[in-house]
């Protein structure tokens, strides 16, 4: 695999929450010039970044409910819509952990699904934060996000 084709696999990521529109711009230039797949940053800085790669072939990627995955699902609904109205491509949610450690499976479904039907077209991915889960929770997670039915 030589360095151009493996840069089509990598998100070039900025959610520092101190980041510019100009560091959002020096971004995407790195990203278009490298070759990457995506950007991903947060929901505020999805139009610049949007703007600034139209026509390109990268895409636009957010983050939606991060850092901590703690928003209520609505509002996750809410802000996937404004990402994706501001040309976000793919969206990265962070899964609701607390709900996932008290047990409460369904709530944690009902979530992804809420984005995922929030954004139809949009690919979806879903943050499961493997370094706080143990083995057996990992695998529950990864079965709750294919039930889900994320796009990615």
């Amino acid at each position: 695999m030589t360095r151009s084709n493996l840069a089509r696999y990598i998100d070039h990521t900025l959610l520092r929450p101190d980041a510019t529109e100009m560091d959002v711009r020096r971004l995407c230039e790195e990203a278009i010039q490298h070759g990457f797949f995506a950007v991903c940053v947060n929901p505020i800085n999805v139009a610049v970044a949007a703007q600034c790669l139209k026509g390109s072939g990268v895409k636009v990627c957010s983050v939606i409910g991060f850092p901590l995955g703690a928003t209520p699902s609505e509002i996750k609904a809410a802000e996937a819509r404004r990402a994706a109205a501001d040309g976000a491509d793919e969206l990265d949610m962070v899964l609701n952990l607390g709900a996932f450690k008290a047990g409460r499976d369904k709530r944690v479904r009902d979530d992804i699904v809420a984005v995922i039907g929030a954004t139809p077209g949009k690919t979806v991915k879903v943050i499961i934060e493997t370094g706080l889960l143990t083995d057996p929770e990992k695998v529950r997670a990864a079965r709750l996000v294919k039930e889900a039915g994320p796009t990615s």
